[in-house]
């Protein structure tokens, strides 16, 4: 079939190829049903970044996109792209502005049926408690320099170091909490400065923080490794570096910018800008992005402490009686130097998750102990009135997409297009009835991030699903928001 004049070939039901031509290095391939292919990605641009992205140098087997696929700058937003170490590139377009931008989910010991008269004191205190919107700050004190530079560093450690959490929780986080090599005296003072009051904050646009129940166990002996159960409450929060991460992707644009010139690169689109990664350029990135993913774990971490603190106040009860524990935290916009299987060979690439999902499989020696039995936790949220899901990676996921998943929903509506389709609607009454207590910093955020801005998330999981990307563990669904 053709979309926007490109041949897209049919490889299974939910897997869809474009052909190696003109100056594409490896072949492109969209996880994606006919449904979508038809309708959401019929006049999106997205497809035309993934031919793109098969121009980077050094790029290995595919340019990939997942089924919550759409524009975004440079590489499209669920988009997954390996580079060879000696001889590819490092693209911050390949990372996005919110470096480390992740889903934490925690589960409890209560059961929604019993505590859902308190739903509500419960998210006015969670919003009381922890900073939400553009500038958010005051969660914790204002950081000095030395400060933010030893979180960056040192990422979810500085927090359990400092009260905020315990050693468990770094077991249970992508990485430890802590990317290794980070470089702080590569970041900006600029960059250091917006994040000295950040820490702790759940800034705004789709970032939010979610009371949710268990509706469906799909697996009953991956969910109780999980520690989910039917009609549980749990937690997940959705946020990422904050302006710290933003400014060091803006300052190593401009540096890139350059690189690529300097190295004679000719790529179809400017924002692909990208230095080799053994250069000066390409590590110096390399070593601040993993700065802003440390400082992003970091926030989490604070946040999910405060969320804890702010569920022990409002239902009165003992930490024992509460069971508040993480089940996992996962990143979806960075670039990890990681092994796979490239023509029959172990090889360490360069792998960019751009809006995209680790999906590490049983066995797999970089998932936490407590989850080798079963694969990875992979967390996938929806939107604001729907569902979200808990998954889990598979062997087949390193086969075909270098162990990556799809990271949420995808939008369908630009915000502006949100805005003018809620004129005239109280969004926060229709929550409301729906049985979802809802707080944020102003009405424009809850117009932008209206629930039909989204793909239904759950067509998106079902394509990872059915294709044996990553399968379903669980759906939760919202009954408390809180958005900047």
């Amino acid at each position: 079939m053709q979309i926007l004049g490109i041949n897209i070939e049919k490889i299974t039901e939910n897997l869809w190829e474009i052909p190696k031509h003109g100056g594409m290095l490896v072949p492109g391939r969209i996880y994606t049903s006919l449904n979508m292919l038809e309708t959401t990605l019929q006049n999106d641009e997205a497809i035309k970044q993934v031919i793109n992205v098969a121009y980077l140098p050094g790029i290995q087997k595919y340019s990939l996109a997942m089924p919550d696929i759409h524009w975004g700058y440079g590489f499209p937003i669920g988009g997954v792209a390996a580079t060879d170490l000696n001889e590819g590139v490092i693209s911050p377009g390949g990372v996005g502005y919110d470096i480390n931008c992740g889903v934490r989910l925690a589960r409890t010991s209560l059961e929604y049926d019993k505590v859902k008269n308190k739903i509500q004191k419960l998210v006015e205190n969670l919003f009381k408690n922890i900073p939400t919107g553009v500038g958010a700050s005051g969660a914790i004190k204002k950081l000095s320099p030395s400060e933010i530079k030893r979180i960056l560093t040192k990422g979810s450690e500085w927090a359990v170091e400092n009260g905020f959490g315990n050693l468990q929780d770094l077991e249970l986080t992508e990485e430890n909490g802590k990317i290794k090599d980070a470089d702080a005296d590569v970041v900006s003072s600029r960059a250091i400065e917006r994040g000295m009051d950040q820490a702790g904050t759940l800034g705004s646009g789709n970032h939010f923080l979610e009371v949710d129940i268990v509706e469906e166990i799909y697996d009953d002996k991956v969910a109780e490794v999980f520690g989910l159960f039917k009609n549980q409450v749990v937690i997940q929060i959705h946020t990422g570096s904050r302006g710290l991460g933003y400014q060091i992707c803006e300052d190593f644009l401009k540096v890139l910018v350059q690189a690529e010139k300097k190295y004679g690169f000719k790529l179809p689109d400017k924002q692909l800008a990208c230095a080799p990664i053994n250069s000066n350029e390409g590590q110096n990135y390399l070593g601040a992005m993993r700065g802003a993913a440390n400082f992003a774990w970091n926030n989490r971490q604070i946040i999910m402490h405060l969320a804890k603190k702010s569920f022990l106040d409002t239902f009165s009860i003992s930490e024992s009686e509460l069971g508040f524990n993480l089940i996992y935290d996962v990143c979806h916009n960075i670039a990890k130097i990681e092994e796979h299987l490239i023509d029959g060979e172990k090889k360490k690439v360069c792998v960019h998750r751009k809006g995209a999902t680790r999906a590490f499989p049983a066995n797999h020696k970089l998932i936490p102990i407590k989850y080798q039995s079963v694969g990875q936790p992979v967390l996938i949220p929806g939107d604001m009135s729907r569902y979200s899901f808990v998954l889990v990676g598979t062997e087949k996921a390193m086969n075909e997409t270098f162990g990556s998943s799809c990271h949420g929903a995808g939008r369908v509506q630009s915000r502006h297009q949100a805005l003018k389709e809620a004129k005239g609607r109280n969004l926060v009454d229709e929550l409301t009835k729906s049985g979802i207590v809802i707080q944020a910093k102003g009405y424009k955020t809850i117009a932008e991030e209206m629930p039909h801005a989204y793909k239904d998330v759950s067509e998106v999981v079902d394509v990872m699903h059915y294709a044996g990307i990553s399968n379903k563990v669980a759906k939760i669904r919202p009954v408390g928001v809180i958005k900047g």
